[in-house]
């Protein structure tokens, strides 16, 4: 009897996020974990985890250095998994307004991040989600608090389904207004809060992206 293979995640290392938190995080959830740039790696890996802090332009341009989003949208067109953590949530969507600038995003997503409308920000601390029952992410965390840091969200989901994956399975957070706190859409996932910083909450998270990885994306 062969002992199951431990799935191998590339946490891309371009210049953002918390990449060293976000990798003993997912080796704690189970995970073989690299950090590093190289393309090569990033497409070969049963998962690839894109962390962001900072300016949504700052981040967008950062991959772009490394070729992050050809490597995304490759790993996407053949049904390999990513996750995107806080800014690298967001970049997954059209377009980023911060501070008076327009700035496109990877497009994975229709869709555009924009300030929240809460009187105190940033949004910092802990908060409950909103997580469906579907939700694979969430399963066995759906009451849990995660640790969130951030200013701008995507508040709306535009993304019509299709008959390629079924439909999104979306949770939502609320300061000032709801807001996507995640989606799980087909091999590309995302988390507005940091799983890493989330205590065993986050962590549970993360052991079931990482679970997820030999399973088929529907």
């Amino acid at each position: 009897m062969h002992a199951a293979r431990t799935p191998s995640v590339v946490v891309l290392d371009y210049g953002s996020g918390n990449v060293h938190s976000a990798a003993k995080a997912l080796e704690a959830a189970g995970a073989q974990v690299e950090l590093t740039a190289d393309r090569r790696a990033a497409l070969d890996a049963d998962g690839l985890v894109v962390p962001g802090v900072g300016a949504f332009k700052a981040v967008v341009d950062r991959l772009a250095a490394v070729r992050g989003g050809e490597v995304i949208d490759r790993r996407l067109a053949g049904g390999r998994p990513v996750l995107g953590i806080c800014v690298g949530m967001q970049v997954m969507f059209d377009r980023g307004v911060e501070h008076g600038h327009d700035a496109e995003g990877l497009g994975e997503w229709p869709g555009t991040v924009e300030r929240l409308k809460a009187d105190v920000l940033p949004h910092m601390g802990w908060n409950t989600v909103d997580a469906p029952d579907d939700s694979v992410l969430f399963s066995g965390v759906r009451d849990a608090r995660f640790y969130f840091v951030h200013s701008f969200a995507a508040q709306r989901w535009e993304l019509a389904p299709s008959g390629t994956f079924r439909a999104a399975t979306l949770t939502w957070a609320d300061h000032g207004g709801p807001f996507l706190a995640a989606v799980e859409n087909g091999p590309l996932s995302a988390t507005q809060f940091h799983p890493e910083k989330s205590g065993r909450a986050g962590i549970r998270l993360l052991s079931n992206w990482v679970q997820s990885l030999s399973t088929p994306v529907a």
